[in-house]
């Protein structure tokens, strides 16, 4: 198979039969095998019906449903492991990403050697105060923390090589960071590509302002992670150290000055803090140590990714 499309969605029943009437035009004209994994987010306005008759009219499409609401990570995870297409793409449900766009974007995988390529909505629609400057930040800390310089890394349209999907997990909110987590599991050749961003024509957005500081907690997390995930004394340990030393030393001193009379210890506030920093080195190091036992007991700790094998 061509190509595996992964949409997330919810309740978006007004858009899929449009954008199912768009993928399907764009997949006949240039003579791709295909198929559509729809992944319902627990819809509550009965895009489950639409996409129970879209498959009834084409197998190609394919529904998963979830109980409930569990976000677009969640969604895009489920749509991966589903995914059986020699390249993988992910779009939005609410017609802002164009169809059109697929078949660029699945010849940069296969001819041009890219593991990953995201679209970047170079013009976008949105508010400017709402998302435009806000999404600029972002993607701003991203690229300088991540060493990965696109432009738009929450875009929604995007493509990756099979291996890709099949070698990386999507939790949380970390949808977001793909191309950072892509990166860290070794597939560092990560593309852009400038793609059309359309007005959404049914419906309403389903992100907040919120997600800007989800995002950036987020990304937080994902660069401990990739350093230090399986390592974790090297960051709680070293810093725990450091803490140590540092309030041995004062602790040292604070003493010599109260055997020759100079300070009294509990009218000094550098014994307090002596005794804080001693406190606070020990509990980091436990942290890390107890870091270490975990990881060391978890059965992931030496899954490693193989690119080839003879």
């Amino acid at each position: 198979m061509d190509l595996s499309i992964i949409v997330p969605l919810y309740n978006e029943a007004e858009s899929l039969p449009h954008l199912a009437e768009w993928i399907d035009r764009v997949m006949r004209e240039h003579n791709l095998s295909y198929e559509v994994v729809m992944v319902d987010d627990g819809s509550k306005d009965g895009s489950w019906q639409v996409i129970e008759d879209l498959h009834a009219a084409n197998p190609a499409y394919r529904g998963i449903k979830f109980r409930r609401n569990y976000g677009k990570s969640a969604a895009l995870n489920t749509g991966f492991a589903a995914a059986q297409g020699d390249v993988v793409i992910t779009m939005d449900a609410d017609l802002q990403d164009s169809p059109d766009e697929v078949p660029e974007l699945r010849r940069m995988i296969i001819e041009d050697g890219y593991d990953l390529v995201s679209g970047w909505k170079k013009k976008r629609y949105d508010s400017k105060l709402a998302k435009n400057l806000p999404s600029k930040l972002f993607n701003a800390t991203t690229r300088h923390l991540s060493g990965i310089h696109l432009h738009d890394f929450n875009c929604g349209l995007k493509a990756y090589r099979r291996d890709v999907v099949k070698s990386i997990e999507v939790y949380g909110e970390m949808h977001r960071y793909i191309p950072v987590i892509a990166k860290w599991a070794g597939f560092s050749k990560i593309g852009e590509k400038v793609v059309q961003h359309r007005k959404r024509e049914f419906g309403v957005t389903k992100f907040g302002m919120n997600r800007f500081l989800n995002g950036y907690l987020d990304l937080m997390s994902i660069m401990f992670m990739s350093r230090f995930g399986k390592q974790p004394m090297h960051f709680f340990g070293a810093i725990g150290s450091l803490s140590f030393l540092l309030g041995f030393v004062a602790l040292v001193l604070v003493l010599a000055l109260r055997i020759c009379g100079r300070i009294a210890l509990t009218n000094s506030v550098w014994f307090y803090l002596s005794m804080l920093f001693l406190v606070m080195g020990t509990m980091l190091f436990l942290a890390g140590f107890i870091g270490e036992l975990v990881c060391r007991n978890s059965p992931t700790r030496n899954q490693y990714l193989i690119e080839k094998e003879l």
